[in-house]
């Protein structure tokens, strides 16, 4: 198959989560989707670390691009003088910003590319924090693009894939990873079908990706997170094709709960598992998944369906919101610099090493 023109990519590429304007930082809520569009405004850091913490904003590119302009708001506030606010005081926000979410490793990426701008800036903070915001959002985009002709170039033609939770635009500047290889996959003839989890307890797969796919026109068909197994012993899908929150530098992936056991029966199944993710979600500071936090939410959310309890009163219920799959379990690894096959390690270190 040709590799799908810009034209053919922009017709599954419709969706923005995330927008600055005018000092306001506007997403879309998430929570409410699909059946109601709602934007909400920010206006300072602490609104931005409360909207990451509620899930108003979700998956780890999103989230490092809205702590970016988190800073930027900020930076743009008075302090109780009627003065711009200093660049001393404006780093006690990196704090408040970075504590919002602890697994996915773009968020402390993203400020970190913040705290260093605002360490050369010579002149006036914000719009030096603006043009680096701006950056990284522009660069997520562009990566997205590229890593989604990447990814779809090891696929077949008229292949059925298998997603889980949501890695598009709605996770991302635009475009998604592992849905960024879909779309791609899709316009370029290669995908005739995909399949999307649901992914409790939150539904990322059953209210947001598959009002992506429907949206932007891409056969879709919902699973309930239980008949993945069945679905990939029919013989219906040929990939797995996941994001990632966390990569380490073994190739260890974190992602949504659900993942490995995902990756498990992929491999039983002879399915082939494709993580996709910025550069950015690459740690090498991290050796392996042992040493990766997986963030424990309110038992809360696993007891009720967008606010009504489910289950017996005085029940209680464990939930982690990430798993670890091993590398062993995945055949590639995606990113913006280039796919990586095994052993990761290896290929890892030489894309670290390559671009510095």
């Amino acid at each position: 198959m040709s590799a799908p023109t810009a034209t053919h990519l922009d017709r599954h590429d419709t969706i923005r989560a995330v927008t600055y304007a005018d000092g306001v930082l506007r997403l879309l809520d998430q929570r409410e989707l699909p059946f109601t569009e709602a934007q909400v405004e920010c206006r300072n850091a602490g609104d931005v670390a409360k909207a990451i913490r509620d899930l108003v904003v979700r998956g780890a590119p999103a989230i490092g691009i809205a702590a970016a302009w988190g800073v930027v708001l900020q930076a743009g506030l008075l302090d109780n003088a009627g003065h711009p606010i200093s660049a001393v005081t404006l780093r006690s926000t990196f704090d408040t910003l970075n504590a919002a979410r602890p697994t996915a490793v773009n968020l402390a990426w993203a400020l970190a590319r913040m705290r260093a701008a605002l360490a050369a800036t010579g002149g006036d903070p914000l719009t030096t924090l603006t043009v680096e915001a701006r950056a990284i959002q522009d660069e997520d985009l562009a990566a997205n693009r590229r890593m989604g002709e990447i990814g779809a170039s090891f696929l077949g033609d008229g292949i059925g894939v298998l997603t889980h939770c949501n890695t598009g635009s709605l996770a991302t500047a635009g475009f998604g990873t592992a849905l960024g290889v879909i779309r791609a996959g899709y316009a370029g003839g290669r995908i005739a079908q995909v399949y999307a989890g649901e992914t409790r307890p939150w539904l990322q797969g059953a209210r947001l990706t598959m009002w992506e796919l429907v949206r932007d026109a891409i056969p879709a068909k919902l699973i309930a997170d239980s008949a993945a197994s069945h679905l990939m012993k029919s013989g219906a899908v040929q990939w797995v094709i996941v994001g990632a929150d966390r990569i380490a530098a073994n190739g260890d992936t974190a992602n949504k709960i659900g993942t490995y056991q995902l990756a498990i029966s992929a491999k039983r199944h002879g399915v082939r598992f494709m993580v996709v993710a910025p550069w950015s979600t690459v740690d090498m500071a991290t050796k392996g998944g042992d040493d990766i936090e997986i963030e424990l939410r309110d038992p809360a959310e696993l007891l009720s369906i967008s606010g009504r309890r489910t289950v017996v009163d005085g029940a209680d219920a464990w939930n982690p919101v990430f798993d670890v799959t091993s590398a062993e379990l995945i055949d590639v690894i995606v990113t913006e610099r280039g796919a990586i096959e095994k052993p990761f390690d290896r290929g890892l270190a030489k894309l670290a090493g390559a671009q510095g």
